[in-house]
């Protein structure tokens, strides 16, 4: 409880004053990430040792959803949740001196960590990437292209740079995903940024405070203490990776969808149609706003249990737990968190009416930030439907 009100004091002071000028100006100011760092906020699960809180999951999810409230857009949120979720795998999979050099300066928000999976030809399937590393010697050679990749303008213009959690086909293609390899591919270091990296950035339509876009990789060099675990092990770290990033995103849309609850309360009391009558005393309104408060609490509910079970099996190291445990709980607040939070915005700006299609009005924001994890950000939603029946159904009855 503790936690929560720092994170919550710490947001009515330095991100609800600015959510909507960061999502105007399309930029989370340089000076807010390092206030977060220093807040401690970045790499909450993070031992101390590498300059982390030495939180829970629980605790990040806490952060984001706050955060999410506090700047519905969701950019925040999403930075904090990428400079969270990516960094506790790194430090459980890389090397010591991989950790001892990035892990600190992400946490102080001198540098961005995020995630680098998606190509061209789609995010879900991870199997089918094509960006090559070849070894020579102790440095991988790194040839490819990354897109709808988070962090590609914050990583130039923080002050030491930062990078990503990668994932390249390190053996024969007929391998399917037991040739990928992780690695720490840091693009920008010490304010310098590396050969053979060439970024462009995105105009989106929503969440515009964090950047997005694409990258490619043209003969990359990559020093082998840089290597994220086992070679041709990268495909299953980075599904447990996800299963720790979605539980994350789940929780900012919640937040998110917390504020535009609290906007809709105080429209519908104090709109008055009809000799005076608050709208709220309409049925269609009323029921329909007990619908999607309990669709948000459910989603809450289920975002908690995964983050509960994720420190049992990661924190506590809790035996009767194994990772794979993880799979529906997580994919279920994934499924269900984005989309109660769509529905809310979506009756939000009906019951708002035209004035919903102003920029005075700001619920529109918020919709367009939580829609993209709708449309499929850390994994579609289909994918998730896909994760529940396998696991519940059986993968031999249920095909991807």
């Amino acid at each position: 409880m503790r936690f929560r009100e720092s994170v919550r004091e710490f947001c009515k002071r330095y991100i609800e004053p600015k959510w909507v000028e960061i999502d105007e100006r399309g930029r989370i100011p340089v000076d807010l990430i390092k206030k977060m760092g220093e807040q401690g906020l970045l790499a909450i699960p993070v031992s101390e040792e590498y300059g982390g809180m030495g939180g829970t999951i629980t605790m990040a999810a806490i952060a984001a959803e706050e955060i999410g409230y506090h700047d519905p857009s969701v950019a925040t949120a999403v930075y904090v949740l990428l400079n969270n979720g990516w960094p506790f795998l790194m430090e459980k999979y890389s090397g010591e001196e991989a950790k001892q050099e990035i892990l600190p300066k992400v946490a102080k928000g001198d540098a961005f960590y995020g995630i680098a999976s998606t190509e061209s030809h789609g995010g879900s399937d991870v199997a089918g990437i094509k960006t090559t590393a070849v070894k020579k010697n102790s440095t991988w050679i790194l040839n490819g292209e990354k897109t709808y990749i988070s962090g590609i303008r914050e990583i130039q213009e923080l002050p030491e740079g930062g990078g990503y959690f990668l994932v390249a086909k390190t053996g024969k293609p007929e391998y399917g995903h037991r040739n990928i390899t992780a690695f720490n591919l840091i693009v920008k270091w010490n304010g310098k940024v590396k050969a053979g990296w060439k970024p462009t950035i995105f105009e989106e339509i929503g969440r515009r405070g964090i950047s997005t876009g694409s990258f490619t990789l043209e003969d990359f060099e990559v020093e082998d203490k840089y290597r994220i675990g086992e070679e041709n092990k990268g495909f299953y770290y980075l599904m447990e990776g996800f299963n720790v990033a979605r539980i994350l995103v789940a929780a900012a849309t919640i937040g998110s969808g917390r504020w535009a609850l609290d906007q809709a309360v105080e429209w519908i009391r104090n709109r008055r149609l009809f000799e005076g009558r608050s709208i709220a005393s309409f049925q269609g309104v009323s029921f329909k706003f007990s619908e999607l408060y309990s669709e948000l609490e459910a989603a809450r509910l289920l975002t908690y249990r995964a983050a509960w079970l994720a420190d049992k099996i990661y924190v506590e190291k809790d035996s009767r737990w194994r990772e794979r445990d993880l799979n529906v709980p997580v994919a279920l607040c994934k499924l269900k968190a984005p989309e109660a939070t769509s529905k809310i915005y979506e009756e939000l700006m009906k019951w708002y009416g035209a004035y919903a299609y102003t920029k005075d009005c700001n619920a529109f924001r918020g919709w367009l930030g939580t829609f993209s994890y709708t449309i499929g950000a850390e994994g579609a939603q289909n994918i998730m439907r896909l994760i529940i029946a396998r696991d519940i159904i059986g993968s031999e009855y249920v095909k991807g």
